[in-house]
């Protein structure tokens, strides 16, 4: 089954079990991909890598403005708890990434291939030699966060 039908099925079951959450969800998406696939420079065709790439977008633009919305305190509490629900629930289409443990391994690793332990100048280089290495199975933000913990630290 592909995704866009496994979208359509989980959208009608959530539609009978009154699930507003999940629906609205599943309708953003599908309303994310049509207008992907609207724009005049899109070519090729509606495939489960494609589905990938807009939830991949998606959860990564929900997950910065839950961020944004936790820092609000107790006012962005509701909708950072609502997106937190979103990123979660859309993240079983996406491919696993590394976690922390296993990031910090291999930024520990670039660190000390490049040379380059305690220069903060860096980090873009530590980040850039990781992306084009491992990227499809890191997380941007959390090898952001730990090549400027391990080149502030070292």
């Amino acid at each position: 089954m592909t995704i866009q039908e496994q979208l359509s099925a989980e959208l009608v079951e959530a539609m009978k079990a009154k699930d507003a959450p999940r629906r609205d969800v599943i309708r953003q998406v599908q309303t994310e991909i049509a207008t992907a696939r609207s724009q005049p420079d899109f070519s090729g065709e509606v495939d489960d890598a494609f589905c990938q790439k807009i939830i991949a977008s998606y959860v990564k633009k929900m997950d910065k403005s839950r961020a944004e919305y936790a820092d609000l305190g107790e006012r962005g509490e509701a909708m950072a708890n609502r997106l937190a629900y979103e990123v979660e629930y859309l993240s079983k289409w996406l491919p696993s990434k590394l976690g922390e443990v296993e990031t910090q391994r291999l930024v520990a690793g670039a660190v000390a291939e490049l040379a380059v332990s305690g220069d903060e100048k860096a980090a873009g280089r530590v980040i850039g030699h990781l992306m084009k290495s491992h990227g499809k199975d890191l997380d941007g933000a959390l090898v952001n966060r730990l090549v400027k913990e391990e080149l502030a630290g070292g």
